[in-house]
Order: structure tokens, then sequence, then C-alpha cells
């Protein structure tokens, strides 16, 4: 092992034991690091120059998005400041470096209220057909899980992380850990989506104490979120529905169709989890039959009369 490379691993047990980052940001710093350091030609830290950066930064925008190349660029100063930190490093080789990009505005992609409404029209209906007790509590669970997704707009990594204990039936309470394990409460107020839940809930009930997750397999397994991408590719399929639904989109869903209702945005933004309000702006423009609307009627053109 070289010098850069043990260095690399000494930050990530830096990151894993002292700064207790979440294992998908774990992930993403060893996969981005690993990749820094088999495109950076010297084995040394204290090597590594300016001019050694930019090139490697010429190469991520060849073969990346700017999204992406925003995240790997920051992966790899984060490890920089980790070596200033450690004196590893006299100067820091990013800071002769400037790196602006401008990001493409990617608006989220929602799914039309009618689409979603025939989705669930298929889960109920496949409900009613079904005959076999296991297919029918693999169908109640799918018609919680779409219910939840799109009552709560939480995560697909939320949903499948919550726990059994998290979940509040009673007065339709979930607690929900998002990103850096911040914590928010989201209340569900529609009986139908209640009512979903716990008929799951008791359908499941030993495979949710097996595991402790709320949401889980008939094998007493945490839910995946591949298996809920699974789980609307074939629905989706069932209803005829020309159009590819991932779990995420009922986030994007959620928050536009509450924006859309003049609901704060400040709420939403504490609805969804977000640090700031910045992101969940996006939003905004996103609101087109809102825009229609307002156009249509408070537009002073209406009131011409040529």
């Amino acid at each position: 092992m070289n010098n850069l490379q043990k260095n690399i691993q000494n930050y990530m047990d830096y990151c894993r034991n002292q700064k207790r980052l979440d294992k998908k940001t774990l992930k993403a710093y060893q996969i981005d690091l690993t990749q820094f350091q088999a495109r950076i030609p010297c084995s040394e830290v204290q090597e590594i120059s300016s001019d050694m950066l930019e090139a490697f930064i010429r190469n991520l925008h060849q073969q990346y998005k700017p999204k992406t190349v925003k995240r790997k660029i920051a992966s790899v100063k984060a490890l920089f400041h980790y070596f200033e930190y450690k004196d590893l490093i006299d100067r820091n080789p990013f800071n002769k470096i400037q790196v602006r990009f401008r990001e493409p505005a990617i608006l989220p992609r929602t799914i039309p209220l009618h689409t979603i409404e025939t989705l669930l029209s298929a889960l109920y209906r496949q409900l009613e057909e079904t005959h076999s007790c296991y297919q029918r509590k693999n169908v109640l669970r799918d018609i919680a899980v779409t219910e939840v997704l799109f009552a709560t707009g939480m995560r697909i990594s939320e949903l499948c992380s919550l726990k059994s204990h998290d979940v509040n039936l009673d007065d339709g309470n979930i607690l929900i850990y998002g990103k850096g394990s911040k914590e928010r409460h989201i209340q569900i107020e529609n009986k139908d989506v209640i009512d979903a839940m716990k008929t799951y809930h008791e359908a499941f009930a030993e495979s949710i104490r097996k595991c402790g997750h709320f949401f889980a397999t008939q094998n007493g397994r945490a839910l995946s979120d591949q298996s809920v991408r699974r789980m609307l590719n074939k629905y989706t399929a069932i209803a005829s529905i020309d159009m590819h639904i991932t779990p995420h989109m009922f986030r994007h869903t959620f928050a536009t169709s509450l924006l859309e209702e003049d609901v704060d945005i400040r709420y939403i933004q504490e609805m969804l989890g977000h640090s700031s309000i910045h992101i969940t702006e996006i939003y905004t423009h996103v609101s087109t039959s809102k825009q229609r609307d307002i156009l249509a009627t408070k537009h002073p053109r209406k009131n011409f009369r040529l």
C-alpha cells in the first residue's frame, strides 16, 4: 500500500469513527477517492500539485455530468482538508484552484395526479382479485408503501429504514430520520392511508417484530428500495401506465401538489426535511398548472374589450 492509499484509508477510518458519517456517504467517498487515487500520477501525498488536480478535474468533466463532477470534487477537497488538519501537507494545492461551473437546472419529474389515482386503483383492485394468502399479504404491503410515499413525500431510503417504533398508528405520527441523522415528524391525516397502514401492520405483525422495521418482507427482513422499485414497475404495467415511475417522483409530486395548493414553501421545506429553503425552491419552477391558473384568472389582459 503506497503513501496516498494509506492516507486515504486513514481518512475513511476518520470519517467512519470520528465524523460518524452514514453508510451511503462513506460509500460515495470510497468510490470517489479510490477513483482519485487511481488517476493521480503520484503516490506521495506531499507531491500532489495543483496541475495534477486540474488535469484530474478536466478528466471528470469529460466523463460525468456537472452534478457528479461537483460531488467528486467535494470528496477530494474534503480529503485535502483532512491532510491539512493532520499536517500531512504544507500547502493545500486546492487553494490555487478555482472550480466554477454552471449546473444545468434539471427540474424534478412529477407524476400526474390522475396517474397516481390510476396506480392506486390498480393496487386496490389487485387486492380484491387475489386469492392466495401469500399474494394478499404482499398486495397489502404494496398498497401501504405506495400510500405512504404519496402521503408523506419521504425519501425511499427513509421509508425502508423506518423502525416499527417510529410509526404511531393511533395518532398517525411518523418519526423520520433524514440525511445527516436529522429527525423530523410528519403527520398522516388521511383515514384511507391510516387504514391501509393498519391493515398491513396487522398482516405483517410477526415479520415486523422479527426485523424491527415497519416495512418488511414475509421472510422477516427489512424491505429494500429495489423491492419497492420492482413493485412500482409491476403495478404501472398492470395499470397500463405508459410512464416510468420511481419512488422519488412521489416526493416531487408531494411537494409540487402542496405548492400548487398555496401551502407556504417553508412548511413544505420542513415536511421534506430540506436543510435549506433554496433546495425546496426548485419546486416553484415545476408548478405549471398553478402558473396557468394564475395567468388565466389574474392577468389584466382578460379584462380588455377590443
